[in-house]
């Protein structure tokens, strides 16, 4: 991330006049019948560049004349809050849309007009993410949630969400209706964590910790809603321990990529590995099971692994939860949904692929038996690390593997034209950061484990405080990796997509760079200062990665872990 100096610069060469300079609005409402160009030049102020949509959006605000007056009022206040945003006109659009649903306009404006901090944060939804402001639009009363100084000043805790959810779910019965609810939450949910991050309230550590909070939240629920049902019509399933007792088959849903680091995307899927502990077994009647023939193991335990995706992934009216990918999976998209823990032991064992070591570096238990999904965490770790006492794993071929796959996204990225924009997979993109810290972690983590750390900053960190990285090369990843995570969160909450491409449009590029926290007076120079700290980030990531997979003898961070293995 910039220095907070070179983005917050507030005036430069040939920045726009102090808002105070601006001209009044309320004539907009106030006076009869005012001349065109007058309209113009008061909106033109604003940066508004449709007046005549603008003045009809002010218009359709105004409503009677009471609520005329009283946007009045604060319509300067509007007007000038939407010029800071990266988009006045959509902000305007947005205003316009929101009041329409929001119930009685004069009591609206006259709330606003009293706490100014809301009528801001308002503003600055409406004019940075469509996505969000839609979510106020379709249940305008979370502006009274958000007006909370809670809600917006401390983000919520695993803690927070896991109790909120529960009430949320406890008076509801029909699992349709819970299934909905989960929706909304989540919605509401998103709201405050995308106002928190677009308010430079939260930092981008604190915004990707929240968003993999709330997932784990939202996928610990689905998880109890399937697994009620499937055990209202088949009973429980059951196996023998190892003294012969009949014990309950526990599930557990293990959580990869991201979600499993705890740096989800605004954004994002979910890449899930569903694991249960016996194939031994079969289900058992409870009481209020409808069904008496038992089922399998390995047939209940399927069942549940298509009710948690599709009570994540199934569209209802209410939207979905999330897009669920399960291609990490053994045997990938052909594989069960869900295998045994002795199953996936085996696959492994026989049949792991390099790249599956790299994926379950960030494996994390999510939802389910805790217990069981930390045993799922230690059957892995020998396939990973290779086992105690083997000689350790050729340096050269493990950099190797991560210098094709980085080749082969690098010919798909050239071939769409991104590979100097898209933040993820272009050339000194996460990615880069990403394989650089799983490479040394793969190659070195059984004999120096103090440098295992599932999310991409704490590795940083680790890598740092070991001496792998000295404080300046630290710093560079750490600074580079927030920054590009930065632009991710910004692109992606526009619309709520999967993108990760900066736009080619410079009025795009430009909104971008506002929405990045860059100066909105004077838009040239913020598009310029974005671009020049991407272009520096970016070149420093992959010149450090560059010398890790073409000069390994060169790579400080390979050359010191070495070092320190063989001490």
């Amino acid at each position: 991330m910039p220095d907070l100096p070179s983005r917050f610069t507030l005036f430069g060469p040939g920045s726009e006049p102090p808002p105070s300079l601006r001209p009044d609005p309320s004539p907009l409402l106030l006076a009869p019948r005012l001349p065109v160009e007058d309209v113009a030049a008061i909106l033109s102020a604003f940066r508004l560049t449709d007046v005549k949509r603008a003045d009809v959006n002010i218009q359709s605000m105004a409503g009677e004349p009471r609520s005329r007056t009283a946007l009045a009022a604060i319509l300067k206040e509007v007007l000038e809050a939407g010029a800071a945003t990266a988009d006045p006109d959509q902000a305007l659009t947005h205003w316009d849309r929101f009041i329409h649903t929001a119930g009685n306009r004069t009591q609206l404006y006259q709330y606003l007009a009293a706490t100014p901090r809301v009528l801001h944060l308002l503003a600055t939804v409406f004019g940075n993410s469509p996505y969000l402001s839609d979510t106020l639009i379709r249940d305008p009363l979370l502006v009274y949630w958000l007006a909370e100084e809670p809600v917006i000043e401390t983000g919520p805790s695993s803690r927070d969400l896991e109790r909120e959810l529960r009430a949320v779910l406890t008076n509801v019965i029909a699992t349709e209706l819970k299934l909905d609810a989960l929706r909304r939450f989540k919605r509401r949910q998103m709201l405050r964590i995308g106002v928190r991050d677009l308010m430079r309230v939260a930092s981008v550590p604190d915004t990707t910790g929240a968003l993999s909070n709330l997932a784990a939240a939202l996928i610990q629920s689905a998880y109890d809603i399937a697994h009620a049902d499937l055990r209202r019509q088949y009973g429980q399933p059951m196996h023998r321990d190892r003294k012969g007792k009949p014990v309950d088959t526990h599930f557990a849903v293990i959580a990869m990529g991201k979600l499993g680091g705890g740096e989800l995307n605004f954004s994002s899927d979910v890449d899930l590995i569903y694991v249960y502990e016996s194939e031994d077994g079969k289900t058992r009647p409870v009481k209020g099971c409808g069904k008496t023939k038992g089922l399998s193991s390995e047939e209940y335990f399927e069942y549940l692994a298509r009710g948690i995706t599709q009570a994540l992934s199934g569209q209802t009216h209410e939207g979905s939860v999330f897009r669920v990918d399960l291609r990490l999976r053994a045997e990938g998209s052909v594989g069960q949904l869900a295998r045994s823990l002795g199953g996936y032991r085996q696959y492994y064992r026989t049949r792991g692929q390099w790249w599956e070591r790299q994926a379950l570096l960030k494996a994390w238990p999510i939802a389910g038996d805790r217990k069981l999904g930390l045993a799922f965490l230690r059957m892995v770790k020998p396939f990973i690390f290779g086992r105690s006492g083997t000689p350790p794993d050729d340096d050269r071929a493990a950099i190797e593997e991560i210098k094709g796959i980085k080749a082969m996204i690098d010919d798909k990225m050239a071939g769409r034209g991104h590979e100097r924009r898209n933040v993820k997979l272009g050339i000194g993109g996460i990615r880069e950061i990403e394989f650089l810290v799983q490479a040394v972690q793969i190659v070195f983590g059984r004999r120096l484990p103090g440098i295992l750390d599932r999310n991409t900053l704490g590795a940083l960190t680790r890598f740092r405080r070991t001496g792998l990285l000295s404080e300046e090369e630290a710093a560079a990843l750490t600074d580079a990796y927030t920054f590009l995570r930065d632009v991710e969160h910004k692109l992606q909450m526009v619309h709520d997509l999967q993108t990760h491409a900066i736009p080619e449009s410079r009025d795009e590029r430009i909104q971008c760079a506002v929405r990045l926290g860059y100066p909105a007076q004077h838009r040239g120079q913020a598009l310029e200062q974005f671009l020049a700290d991407h272009r520096r980030h970016t070149e420093e990531v992959n010149r450090m990665f560059r010398t890790l997979v073409d000069s390994p003898d060169r790579s400080s961070v390979l050359q010191a872990a070495l070092r320190k293995s063989k001490r």
